[in-house]
């Protein structure tokens, strides 16, 4: 089956250690995405410590990277600088760590239909993260939908990567769920360039990080969505507690939703 991903707290680590174990599944660090962690270097030192020396084996955790008010594609040079910044603090612990992937966000303006703007933010964005695969040649960059309205600016950026190996789209189906655009839209667009997912539930309006089948989403659908991949992507149950993890897990596992059955 694809690679299962759960989120680990420190505070309830024992807990994440055994079902990382139980379920062969991997870690993506959600610490490092805080600014008052990222602000801090004896926070970050002291975070990437503590998960250091209770670490699990596996090569292949990812770290959800600074998202909140992130913009590479600023034509302001302040702001971009401001970005660069917390990109590299992120891919500079991914490397301290040796993990796989670090997963950020579009951040573009839903619904500004400005072409000029749209090419903007695709060359800008094609750009940049070019030149951070080449400074960091071991980690992969997955970039994710967060509230897109629709699925073209995603997937126009993935097609222009498709010849960069260390790049690929995490598609997050809640973010999908909600965007106003049909999921089969989603679905047929971004296919050809999902490499990670993140599953969790709601009730179609707000992003409610519910558990996996406490919500409207039509999982039989996105199961068999995800069948038809060849090169089967990892998925991330994203939820907010460990019991809402175990009910996502259960859940999955009786209704066989990927990558159970």
């Amino acid at each position: 089956m694809g690679e299962l991903y759960c989120i680990p707290r420190l505070q309830d680590i024992k807990k994440y250690l055994e079902f990382a174990e139980k379920y062969n599944a991997c870690f993506e660090y959600n610490d490092f995405f805080i600014p008052k962690i990222l602000d801090d270097s004896f926070a970050i030192d002291k975070v990437v410590k503590q998960y250091m020396e209770v670490r699990h084996v596996c090569l292949q955790d990812t770290i959800h990277g600074a998202f909140l008010d992130i913009c590479v594609n600023s034509e302001d040079p302040e702001i971009f600088a401001a970005s660069d910044y917390r990109v590299h603090q992120c891919m500079d612990i991914a490397k301290r760590m040796n993990a796989k992937a670090v997963v950020f966000h579009t951040n573009y303006i839903v619904n500004f239909r400005l072409r000029t703007y749209i090419d903007s933010w695709i060359n800008r964005n094609e750009e940049y993260w070019r030149r951070i695969i080449n400074e960091y040649k071991d980690q992969y960059i997955y970039i994710e939908n967060m509230f897109d309205d629709a699925p073209f600016m995603l997937a126009e950026l993935a097609k222009r990567m498709a010849d960069e190996p260390h790049f690929g789209v995490c598609f997050d189906i809640a973010h999908a769920f909600i965007s106003g655009s049909p999921v089969e839209d989603w679905y047929n667009v971004v296919s050809p360039y999902v490499k990670h997912i993140h599953a969790n539930d709601n009730d179609g309006v707000e992003d409610l990080h519910n558990p996996v089948g406490e919500g409207r989403l039509e999982w039989d659908v996105f199961d068999s969505w995800c069948r038809g991949f060849k090169d089967k992507p990892s998925l991330l149950v994203e939820v907010r507690s460990f019991e809402d993890l175990e009910k996502s897990v259960k859940y999955m596992q009786e209704h066989n939703i990927y990558p159970f059955g």
